[in-house]
C-alpha cells in the first residue's frame, strides 16, 4: 500500500473501528489530529507512535470547537468518520442520528474552508444503507433508497444520503478535493460496538449461543479491515478519485446470515449453539456490491477471503479476550 508521508491529517470519528486502524496505518510517516468524542475508542487496541498525534475529545456538531481544531491544524487531508451508526443506537435516539449525521457533515465541510485550497483530499465516509433494503451488485450510479417515513431505522441512511449530497456541493461548488466511500459490511480486528462478525466470533470464543434476528436469510457481503483501508489509500493517492463515490466491499465474501454463524462456529471450533430469535426491527435483506469502478480508478482488489478474515480476526479477539 502507498501511504502518505509528512502530511497533516485530521480525523473525525478517528477513533472508530475504521478510523484508528487507517491512524495505525498513517501515524509513522505523518502528523495526525484525532477529533472524536471516544464513546467507542478502538485505538486502545492500536499501535500508535504517540509522538505524532494529537486526541481532541470534541463533538461535530460543535462547529466553533471543530472550526478552531481546522484552523490550529490546517490539516492538508481531511477524513470524515464521525458519525452515529448501528442499528440500535440509530433506532434509540433518530433525532441525534440526524443531527450528527447531517449536521456535523456540513460543520466539517465548512470548517475546512477557510483553508480549503491547501487541502490535497477530502474523504467522506458514507454507507451501504443509501441503496436501500434490496441492492444487488448496486454501482455508484444506482438510485439511493428512501424508505417510508415512520421507522427510524432509516433516519440514517437518508442523514448520511445528505451527506453525501453535501460533500459533492463543496466538490462543485468550492472545489474541494472530495471522494466519498460507501463501506460495504466491514469486520475485523478491533471492532466495537455493533457488527454481527465480531459479535459472533466473541460469543463463539466463549462457547456461548449464537443469537440470530429472523430467519437469519439476510444476505451480505464481508469486508476485511485491511481490504477497506487499502481502497482508502488508494482514493488518496489517484487524482481520477476526486468528485467520486466508491462502493468498497468485497462481493466474494457473501453469504447469508445464518451460513454466516454455521462458518464461525466451525473455523473457530467452538461448542457454541445457534438460536433463532423475533427480529423487532425492519432491516436490510440484500446487500452485494458492485466494485467495478473502484477497481477500475483506484485499482482496488480485495485480498481477503471470508474465512481467512474469519480466522485472522477470531485470533485476534481469542488474545484480547485472555488479557
Amino acid at each position: 500500500m502507498k501511504i502518505p508521508k509528512g502530511k497533516r491529517i485530521l480525523l473525525t470519528g478517528g477513533a472508530g473501528f475504521i478510523g484508528s486502524s487507517l491512524t495505525e496505518i498513517l501515524i509513522n510517516h505523518n502528523q495526525i489530529v484525532i477529533y472524536d468524542t471516544f464513546q467507542r475508542d478502538s485505538l486502545k487496541y492500536r499501535k500508535i507512535n504517540k509522538d505524532n498525534i494529537a486526541l481532541i475529545k470534541g463533538d461535530v456538531r460543535d462547529y466553533e470547537n471543530l472550526k478552531s481544531v481546522c484552523e490550529s491544524f490546517k490539516p492538508q487531508i481531511a477524513m470524515h468518520l464521525a458519525a452515529i451508526a448501528g442499528i440500535d443506537t440509530v433506532i434509540i435516539d433518530p433525532i441525534k442520528t440526524m443531527e450528527v449525521n447531517i449536521q456535523g457533515t456540513f460543520n466539517f465541510l465548512k470548517a475546512l474552508e477557510k483553508y480549503s485550497s491547501k487541502l490535497e483530499r477530502v474523504i467522506n465516509f458514507s454507507t451501504s444503507e443509501v441503496l436501500g433494503s434490496y441492492a444487488y451488485k448496486s454501482t455508484e450510479k444506482s438510485n439511493t433508497n428512501f424508505a417510508p417515513v415512520g421507522e427510524a431505522r432509516w433516519t440514517y441512511s437518508v442523514s448520511k444520503v445528505a451527506g453525501e449530497h453535501l460533500t459533492y456541493s463543496y466538490y462543485k461548488t468550492k472545489g474541494y478535493p472530495c471522494v466519498t466511500i460507501r463501506p460495504f459490511n466491514i469486520y475485523g480486528p478491533g471492532q466495537i460496538g455493533e457488527g454481527a462478525i465480531h459479535i459472533f466470533i466473541k460469543n463463539a470464543i466463549r462457547n456461548k449461543t449464537i443469537e440470530i434476528h429472523g430467519d437469519g436469510d439476510q444476505i451480505r457481503s464481508w469486508c476485511y479491515i485491511d481490504d477497506i483501508s487499502q481502497g482508502i489509500l488508494l482514493a488518496l493517492h489517484k487524482e481520477e478519485a476526486i468528485g467520486e463515490i466508491f462502493n468498497i466491499g468485497n462481493p466474494k465474501g457473501t453469504i447469508t446470515i445464518s451460513s454466516l454463524a454455521e462458518k464461525v462456529i466451525q473455523l473457530c471450533k467452538s461448542k457454541s449453539k445457534i438460536k433463532y430469535v423475533p427480529k423487532t426491527y425492519v432491516d436490510v435483506e440484500l446487500r452485494i456490491p458492485s466494485i467495478d469502478k473502484a477497481k477500475k480508478i483506484l485499482g482496488f482488489e480485495p485480498k481477503f477471503d471470508l474465512d481467512e478474515g474469519i480466522i485472522r480476526t477470531y485470533n485476534w479477539y481469542k488474545k484480547w479476550l485472555q488479557k
